[in-house]
């Protein structure tokens, strides 16, 4: 088989159509697509020996290959057919009918609004959701309006958000959001908490968007020492970002930091090139070793990749223990970083469970090899099907349910505090663990989150973990 090369991903969204063309717009036939879904399903899936239809000897003829194609009018029925799982195995890998945008993303490209938000339910197994600002992307729309972290939203064009219409709800390019109150009642339960609509509306706009994965970096001077400070937000693989990650340690390093709080709370994955970069400029004495995996198919076994620890240099800190804060919208590539570095190091995780995601998937483009080479110009589909499962050294992964953290400590909508701000609740209580000093962690009041989602699952790529390889 030819060497292929691929852009390896760990992936959350599901983008379905059911209207295919080709470039002129003359429509082809849905076998035709359906033929590249599945041989590259044959070859690449991860969970492919679990599924009977993607056996090498499930066809006995052409003609019988042919009418098993025909027997789907649309290529999406047939990629779901072949998916081991969807509920409780297989919820991550997907199709798109438009390469070229999905292309633009990988970059960090994305349309955005800057308003970066959480959603969660009012009331335990309520259906009544409401929002709030996380973080505002600097030069948007959300800053234009003056928005800012722990507004509370609690509708959209005027319709309340609900568990069941949200997504349809904040997809648009342009939409308002209808601001509103929240009150806990003064209590940590959270069935007598309420959400009241106010008349005030702000309208936002959606323009392409790259985002700088470093937010904010800091040295913090917490009874004599230097405690570095870094809230991450994406593993964005670029020369210019992971330049920018490395003289962030560099000022570490000329700082004398000893201690360092790593915030990837809202980071929801990327490259595993970046993951292994920042666990090697965190620590430095590894070089060489084993920092991950990734293990594939039977089929597959010769493409088994191990990542390991970068040289650095002068830019590692050469830390033994490392403060992550990571909640439910921590995800993949985060997850990594806490499982991986975690057999090395001691990692403290203060927050809440992680999402639970170690399988990587592959982007499948129509072509002999199906690489990007010599694509078909008949269409623009492409796939995200599971090729991979991410481990650590020792063969341990991410459970499917998430990553419990060492201390609990949630985002209270009540007192989210100033991100980066010493009495802020998460690195409040990483402070309190490096020096014994601000609060004690028993004088957090933490409430389930109850998450429904976020505004990384607007953006079909953020919740990812990718590498290139080739397959062979």
């Amino acid at each position: 088989m030819k060497n292929l090369k691929f852009t390896i991903l760990i992936i959350t969204a599901l983008v379905l159509t059911s209207c295919f063309s080709d470039r002129d717009d003359n429509i082809i036939s849905a076998s035709e697509i359906n033929d590249f879904i599945w041989k590259g399903m044959n070859v690449a899936y991860l969970y492919k020996d679990d599924i009977s239809d993607l056996a090498n000897d499930r066809f006995s003829s052409d003609e019988e290959y042919a009418n098993y194609l025909n027997g789907f009018d649309d290529p999406e029925l047939l990629f779901e057919s072949l998916i081991y799982n969807r509920e409780t195995v297989d919820r991550f890998s997907w199709i798109v009918d438009d390469y070229l945008a999905l292309e633009q993303q990988f970059q960090g490209v994305t349309l955005s609004n800057g308003m970066e938000f959480s959603l969660r339910q009012v009331t335990p197994n309520s259906n009544d959701v409401f929002g709030y600002v996380r973080y505002v992307l600097p030069g948007t729309s959300a800053e234009s309006a003056g928005l800012q972290r722990g507004a509370i939203f609690s509708g959209i064009n005027g319709t309340s958000l609900t568990v069941d219409n949200f997504r349809s709800l904040l997809t648009p390019d342009a939409y308002t959001i209808n601001l509103a109150t929240y009150d806990d009642n003064g209590t940590p339960e959270r069935d007598d908490d309420s959400v009241t609509p106010l008349t005030d509306t702000v309208s936002l706009t959606k323009t392409p968007y790259t985002e700088n994965p470093i937010l904010i970096n800091s040295v913090l001077n917490v009874n004599g020492s230097n405690v570095g400070y870094l809230m991450y937000n994406g593993f964005t693989r670029t020369d210019a970002f992971e330049t920018e990650l490395k003289n962030v340690f560099a000022n570490f390093k000329a700082n004398n930091v000893t201690d360092l709080v790593l915030d990837l709370r809202y980071n929801p994955g990327g490259s595993v090139g970046t993951a292994t970069l920042l666990g090697s400029l965190i620590t430095g004495q590894f070089t060489g070793e084993v920092y991950s995996k990734l293990i594939y198919n039977s089929g597959l076994q010769a493409n088994n990749t191990d990542f390991n620890f970068s040289n650095e240099g002068g830019n590692s800190l050469n830390l033994d223990k490392v403060y992550v804060l990571a909640t439910g919208s921590s995800a993949s590539a985060s997850e990594l970083i806490i499982n991986s570095l975690g057999e090395y190091i001691d990692v403290i995780h203060i927050g809440t469970k992680t999402v639970g995601k170690s399988q990587a998937s592959v982007t499948l483009y129509d072509s002999p090899d199906f690489s990007r080479n010599d694509v078909s110009l008949l269409h623009t589909y492409a796939m995200q099907p599971l090729v991979a499962i991410s481990k650590n050294k020792n063969d341990g992964v991410v459970p499917s349910d998430g990553i419990i953290p060492d201390t609990e400590v949630s985002e209270s909508i009540s007192n989210l505090g100033v991100l980066g701000a010493i009495n802020e609740p998460l690195l409040a209580e990483a402070l309190f663990q490096i020096e014994n000093t601000f609060r004690s962690p028993n004088s957090y009041q933490n409430q389930p989150e109850y998450l429904v989602g976020d505004s990384n699952d607007f953006k079909p790529l953020r919740k990812e973990m990718y590498i290139d390889i080739n397959f062979k």
